[in-house]
């Protein structure tokens, strides 16, 4: 294989990640955060070496805060009417 033509599959593939992780962000974003606490609670573990456990605090989604929302946009409640 011609190393030109594997950068342009490795480019690729690397545009159809990141495609890929977009839209699972923003049509998911609860199974996404799901996803994101489950690979890092394993890593964040005492007694884990200190390199996985900052792997493992990156890895982890921001803490939530306890709205009442679902956590994602806060935009999906109804507005309320307007008074004219």
């Amino acid at each position: 294989m011609d190393v030109g033509l594997l950068a342009q599959y490795l480019i690729i593939a690397a545009a159809v990640l990141v495609s890929a992780w977009f839209v699972a962000r923003r049509q998911f974003p609860n199974a996404v955060r799901r996803a994101r606490i489950a690979l890092a609670i394993p890593l964040v573990r005492e007694g884990r070496a200190s390199w996985l456990q900052r792997i493992g605090r990156w890895v982890a989604p921001p803490a939530a805060l306890n709205d009442g929302s679902c956590g994602g946009c806060n935009s999906c409640e109804p507005t309320q009417p307007r008074q004219h």
